[in-house]
């Protein structure tokens, strides 16, 4: 099963793209997994293992903040067309809607001066009054964390907690994901990330900026987990909202309906909170999201295939360039090879 897109991954360890992974693949009822290269390089060189918990970064946004909005949406305690301010009053304007900030086509600027110098608190009141480009909005698509974070003050708002706890009640434990987490999480397990100036090696702390500094109240980042948790995420989705008892986590219509285009004029290839690729042959669409630190995974709920693919590709150093390219080429591989 793969066994190209398999030693595409080994060269990436021999490449020195990255240092390890973990990969699954899942094709119609058939599991194949696998761990190659280190997890740790510095300070001292240590295997990847099946247990290894990665930095999943931004597939927090889908496996966390997007399923519990789903759940809301599910409860009509959510509409995604109705202005944000509507859940969340203290964002500053009333044209932006969370279908907007699902499909990352708010417009809503995303730079912010001395970010890096400023508290939780300070971040949050500067995220809070970013200025938006109205001519963009609904027109294009920019992938920004900025929706993300700002979804997650709403959900605080709505459940009157923070949102680690709200992932692990709504998510982490009805999916039995029990060994990934936030900050609660076995660190010696951990692959390390990037080594910083600032921050030296991290290892078991987020490697994104703005998650560090708002930690447990940022929804676009901060989750760890390894390759076995994640299936538990991936074959819920798979399984069309079913958990493996066979009790329903999500509903069917809410799950399918994931496979559409919901940007404003449906041309941008976004669905709710995930991006879409396409069946080389078929052409029905795929779910797939990626993370900064080296993760993503691809559902072929149509044609129950999937891969999930872990790495700390920012260890010891960020080549994001390099990577970037030949992740592209990875999942051309992998698609090529499901199609025959």
């Amino acid at each position: 099963m793969y066994s190209k897109t398999i030693q595409f991954i080994e060269s990436l360890c021999k490449e020195h793209i990255i240092p390890g992974a973990n990969y699954l693949f899942f094709s119609q009822g058939d599991i194949l997994r696998g761990s190659v290269g280190y997890k740790q390089l510095l300070p001292v060189k240590e295997e990847a293992t099946f247990d290894t918990l990665y930095d999943m970064a931004s597939l927090t946004k889908v496996m966390m903040t997007n399923t519990v909005v789903l759940k809301l949406i599910e409860q009509n305690q959510l509409n995604i067309d109705v202005p944000f301010n509507t859940y969340l009053p203290i964002w500053h304007e009333d044209k932006v809607t969370l279908r907007h900030l699902l499909t990352h086509t708010s417009a809503i600027s995303g730079y912010i001066d001395n970010r890096d110098e400023l508290s939780a608190e300070e971040l949050k009141e500067a995220l809070l009054t970013l200025p938006v480009d109205y001519k963009k909005m609904g027109r294009e698509k920019i992938y920004t964390d900025t929706g993300t974070l700002l979804i997650g003050f709403m959900l605080e708002e709505i459940y009157s907690k923070n949102v680690h706890d709200i992932f692990a009640k709504e998510v982490l434990i009805p999916l039995n994901m029990m060994h990934s987490g936030f900050s609660k999480i076995n660190t010696s397990l951990c692959a390390p990330t990037e080594l910083t100036k600032n921050r030296g090696l991290i290892k078991g702390e987020v490697h994104d900026p703005k998650a560090y500094q708002l930690k447990e109240h940022c929804g676009s980042a901060g989750l760890f987990s390894n390759i076995d948790d994640s299936f538990k995420f991936v074959q819920m989705m798979l399984n069309k909202g079913r958990l493996p008892n066979r009790e329903s986590f999500l509903e069917e219509e809410t799950v399918m309906l994931l496979l559409n285009d919901f940007t404003p004029n449906n041309d941008l290839s976004r669905s709710l909170g995930w991006d879409l690729k396409y069946h080389l042959e078929k052409k029905h669409p795929i779910l797939y999201h990626t993370g900064y630190t080296g993760t993503f995974m691809l559902i072929d709920i149509i044609e129950q295939e999937a891969f999930i693919f872990l790495s700390n590709r920012v260890h010891p150093y960020d080549n994001r360039q390099d990577y970037l390219r030949k992740r592209d080429e990875l999942i051309e591989v992998y698609q090529k090879e499901q199609t025959n």
